[in-house]
């Protein structure tokens, strides 16, 4: 499994923006990376997804015209811009490599996991 590390999460304020970044350890084989988050009291859920080799973009409606994913394959690394952040952003994000199939948007199609990035917005 190949190791994750988010990093980039913070406090903004409402409408502020913030990018998180997704180092793997290696290189992925992963066709998919995704970008996960996860309120207190809340399931993990969906955020976006970026495949590994042509660029493919996928959101969840929530964020979409607000958050962009994006990688570097030289740096191994995947980014989420976040702009227009609203408090109900607020969660830990995670990202997710590995995938294994069955859908983009299951965290339990995803094998390696980092160890997450807080993001709050609040005033």
């Amino acid at each position: 499994q190949v190791q994750l590390s988010e990093s980039g999460g913070g406090l903004v304020q409402p409408g502020g923006s913030l990018r998180l970044s997704c180092a793997a350890s290696r290189r992925t084989f992963s066709s998919y990376v995704g970008w996960f988050r996860q309120a207190p009291g809340k399931e993990r859920e969906f955020v976006a997804a970026i495949t590994w080799g042509g660029g493919r973009t996928y959101y969840a409606d929530s964020v979409k015209g607000r958050f962009t994913i994006s990688r570097d394959n030289a740096k191994n690394t995947v980014y989420l811009q976040m702009n227009s952040l609203k408090p109900e952003d607020t969660a830990t994000y995670y990202c997710a490599a590995d995938w294994r199939g069955n859908g983009i948007t299951r965290t339990e199609s995803y094998d390696s996991w980092g160890q997450g990035t807080q993001v709050t917005v609040s005033s």
